[in-house]
């Protein structure tokens, strides 16, 4: 368990930090290749998108196979993708490297998600997806400050450094990860349809387009089964509407810290490791939580201390309180995060991949929504209210869509969701 737990972390940390290993470069990185710092933004854009349309296929894809494989796959891929980034020598060259790199990581990263609840006892879950929850929260915090020391001597450093790491422990995922039991194969109704519909006098070129249109109605059907589940539809809008007031916060306090309480770079960074040291707290500290209180309880927790902490965060007179409040919040969202998780693989037992791709993409899309609303908030309103105010909302409305959904309900009481969805997906 020790095994899974180190290696987890350490994979959700190094993909987590890659992550945000651009923007800090993106100077470097425009004076060396002659190219329009506004445009440095594509560059950050290519991995998210990268990412999100290779998740799409990969997640129902990675249910039909050995998740161990796929990750180990998937990692390696990534490393060489991530290495391969310090050889570019023009934007185009970057943007189609870390547009790879995305996909890349699209085949890993949602595989730990889906092997924790498959080979830890139901008890431990919870506890033990306390790792990679710890390794992406540090990363985000953290992944901004690695990459400017890391460039110190050069841009290209810090994509070398992060893919020779990342390439060590593909090795010791090889040997150290445990054994992970395939799932029986999920047979799709799709192939032997096209197959009585096929006319014998049809030629072989018919087949390619066959097995084009097997493909897509088979991930379809994969999405039809997991959305037949009538609470995943709920589980994962309120998993969106919470990271919309979550991002919001993460995206914007340090444009706050600057304007109202005229922070410099150095100090801004000190700043928001100690909000990242209250995440790690959480991330590390919430096993013990999880293994004493209900789960639906604790959540229930989290929510009213979210509540409160947005309602007076704005008003902060100084930095110290600011990022008291801050350092709170953030310790709640690493100790509840793996609840939150846990709730959306509950949901199936047989389509995890699935689920684990559509809640990094449900995190993505929320971050997105996040800036396209924050930016404006933060002009229209003074000081940090509109962010505040953004994120409170979104609080209350997450929490609302969690009770109607009855994830908020204990453990004990709870219907086995991943029982309904097995039903269906054996149809």
């Amino acid at each position: 368990m020790k095994k899974l737990v180190t290696l987890s972390f350490l994979v959700m940390f190094l993909i987590g930090t890659d992550t945000f290993l651009v923007s800090p470069l993106l100077p470097a990185l425009s004076s060396r290749m002659s190219f329009p710092l506004a445009r440095g933004g594509w560059l950050v854009s290519a991995y998210a998108i990268g990412y999100c349309i290779a998740a799409l296929v990969i997640g129902p894809l990675s249910d039909r196979m050995n998740r161990r494989t796929v990750l180990i796959t998937g990692l390696l891929l990534f490393s060489l993708a991530t290495s391969a980034c310090a050889l570019a020598t023009g934007f185009w060259m970057l943007l189609a490297l870390r547009l790879l790199t995305g996909v890349c990581a699209a085949i890993g990263s949602p595989q730990i998600w889906a092997i924790i609840p498959q080979i830890v006892p139901k008890k431990r879950i919870a506890a033990v997806m306390s790792a990679p929850t710890a390794g992406l929260t540090i990363a985000t915090m953290l992944g901004v400050p690695i990459g400017s020391f890391l460039s110190v001597r050069s841009s290209s450093t810090p994509f070398l450094v992060v893919g020779g790491i990342s390439l060590l422990v593909t090795a010791a995922l090889m040997l150290l990860f445990p054994a992970v039991p395939s799932l029986p194969h999920m047979t799709p109704t799709v192939p032997a349809a096209a197959a009585s519909t096929r006319h014998p006098e049809e030629g072989d070129g018919q087949e390619g387009a066959v097995a084009s249109d097997t493909v897509i109605a088979s991930l379809a059907g994969s999405y039809r089964r997991l959305f037949g589940n009538p609470r995943a539809w709920r589980y994962f809008l309120a998993y969106l509407i919470f990271q919309v007031g979550n991002f919001a916060v993460m995206t914007f306090i340090a444009t706050w810290f600057a304007e109202d309480f005229g922070l410099d770079q150095t100090h801004i960074g000190l700043a928001v490791m100690v909000i990242g040291i209250g995440n790690s707290f959480g991330a590390f500290g919430g096993p013990l939580l999880t293994s004493r209180l209900p789960h639906g309880r604790l959540m229930l927790l989290g929510f009213g201390i979210y509540l409160l902490a947005y309602a007076f965060l704005a008003a902060s007179p100084t930095i110290v309180y600011a990022c008291g409040i801050l350092f709170l919040s953030y310790m709640v969202s690493g100790a509840i995060f793996p609840l939150f998780i846990e709730r959306l693989q509950s949901l199936t037992t047989t389509q995890r991949g699935t689920v684990s791709t559509l809640s990094n993409i449900t995190m993505y899309a929320g971050s997105t929504i996040a800036g396209f609303i924050g930016g404006p908030l933060m002009l229209l309103l003074p000081g940090f209210w509109g962010i505040s105010i953004l994120a409170l909302i979104a609080m209350a409305l997450s929490l609302y869509v969690w009770q109607r959904s009855g994830a908020l309900t204990d453990d004990t009481q709870q219907p086995s969701l991943a029982r309904h969805g097995d039903h269906r997906e054996d149809e």
